[in-house]
């Protein structure tokens, strides 16, 4: 979240319908801090020094020792050498005046220079970031510590006035359908405005499916002063100085993310494909219940080929399966995949358990993955049903939704056996390897599992009415 002042943000020329709208008060103490820290001056060597790595330049001063250093820094606050260790030749070392006393970090280079976590371009700029997070540590540790307490992310009663005028402005689309309402409407309000703010626009609307999900944090660069969208303090330093969610675009110190709700509203302009994404994420980035290409490909599969022999089972050409992909992609819910396109149906089934085989945690969770395969060993057959029942309610919202629907579908299958030859134990066999996969990338784990998997779906497809 760029900022160009230390108290606020501009928050005009959004909309006409936000004008109105205040911005926090962002809170200036640790700018202003980072403001005040020393600026790095860098101590050249006036000789020549023969053995010096082509990656540093005149700061550093060959293999001397630390008293030497100490000398040298002349005890100028922020000033800096790099100086070879007189106790092991090969390894380098930063000696830094700060706080009246020389510190001394061991040093090292893999393309970039680093000390830490963090990795730097140049020694300047990893000396400068430094010296800030060093200075505004030392003064300001205990309000540091206390910033989650009171975050203005649980609190944002400044907000309601533009999301009672996002409501509004949704109201008078409801001729459009609710997903056009959500992503056309709510995004010409409020996409320059925080992501923050878009969260409590979404999470107020009832055309929103409330799937809880998790925030997608990592650790993010950002240009020019921003603050933490959760706590509303400055983000320090000149690389990394937080994390940004890569699905709704919350910005957020490192320490603050651990206390951010699983209130993720994944914006539609960060999901760049259909296949391959989260299937939490796509849902709700879409307002869906389903995956599109879940419900679309069913669809098309009830309307002309439940009666189809082999149906999921025999194969279609893998290169009309990836066409049907890339137009799901491209096109989202407008993808074409009627029978003048693609007269085989086997090429919508492909399509539909490739989708389950692209996702990246699969509709039966790794999480819950050893759970249903321990249910499908017990032998009653009565307390089987009722652990499998028991972990269904531990999956995802997004997830069991996915499955009761894909299960209600497959059910239907089974009642046209005597056309397609395929019933609930052919289905498991098909789909058990397809909607669940162990946590560990082990062939002689999904080998041993595989009885144990198609169970799993046989069962399910059996008793969808009891178990969903």
């Amino acid at each position: 979240m760029a900022a160009s002042s230390n108290s606020s943000l501009s928050g005009s020329s959004v909309s006409s319908d936000a004008e109105e709208y205040q911005p926090p008060i962002w809170k200036s103490y640790l700018y202003q801090l980072q403001q005040e820290a020393p600026r790095p001056k860098r101590i050249i060597c006036p000789g020549e020094v023969g053995n010096r790595p082509k990656y540093y330049g005149r700061e550093f001063h060959g293999i001397i020792s630390r008293e030497q250093a100490d000398e040298l820094l002349g005890g100028v606050e922020g000033a800096y050498i790099l100086r070879e260790s007189q106790r092991q030749p090969g390894c380098y070392t930063l000696a830094l005046r700060f706080g009246n006393q020389t510190l001394n970090y061991r040093l090292f280079y893999d393309g970039k220079h680093f000390v830490g976590e963090k990795r730097f371009e140049s020694i300047h700029d990893l000396v400068t970031d430094g010296l800030i997070t060093l200075y505004i540590e030392t003064k300001a540790s205990e309000y540091i510590s206390k910033m989650t307490t009171n975050p203005i992310y649980e609190h944002i009663g400044y907000a309601t006035l533009l999301r009672e005028k996002v409501s509004r402005r949704l109201s008078r689309s409801k001729n459009e359908s609710r997903k056009a309402s959500v992503t056309n409407e709510e995004h010409t309000a409020v996409e320059k405005i925080s992501s923050l703010v878009r969260r409590a626009a979404l999470s107020h609307n009832d055309n929103h499916f409330n799937y809880e999900k998790t925030h997608n944090f990592k650790v993010h660069t950002f240009r020019g002063p921003h603050w933490c969208e959760y706590c509303a303090n400055f983000m320090w330093g000149l690389i990394a100085q937080g994390v940004r969610c890569s699905d709704c675009g919350l910005n957020v110190h490192k320490q603050c993310s651990k206390h951010v709700p699983n209130d993720c509203q994944p914006d539609l302009k960060r999901i760049k494909k259909v296949y391959c994404c989260d299937l939490t994420t796509l849902v709700k980035a879409h307002n869906m219940q389903r995956p599109m290409v879940v419900d679309i490909c069913i669809r098309e599969i009830e309307a002309r080929g439940l009666k189809s022999e082999g149906l999921y089972r025999v194969s279609g050409f893998t290169e009309h399966i990836e066409d049907v992909k890339m137009a799901f992609d491209r096109d989202g819910e407008k993808a074409d995949i009627s029978a003048n396109i693609y007269p085989d149906i086997n090429i919508i089934t492909g399509a539909l358990k490739l989708y389950f085989r692209d996702l990246p945690i699969p509709v039966i969770t790794y999480d819950t993955y050893s759970k249903f395969i321990e249910a499908a060993k017990i032998s009653s057959a009565d307390e089987r049903l009722e652990a499998v029942h028991e972990v269904l309610m531990l999956l995802p919202p997004a997830h069991y939704e996915t499955l009761r629907y894909l299960m209600i579908h497959l059910k239907k299958v089974t009642l046209n056996e005597k056309d397609n030859f395929m019933n609930a134990e052919n289905l498991g066999i098909v789909f058990g390897p397809t909607l669940m996969r162990p946590p560990e990338d082990s062939t002689l784990t999904t080998l041993h599992d595989m009885r144990y998997q198609k169970l799993i779906v046989q069962i399910l497809i059996e008793n969808e009415d009891v178990l969903f």
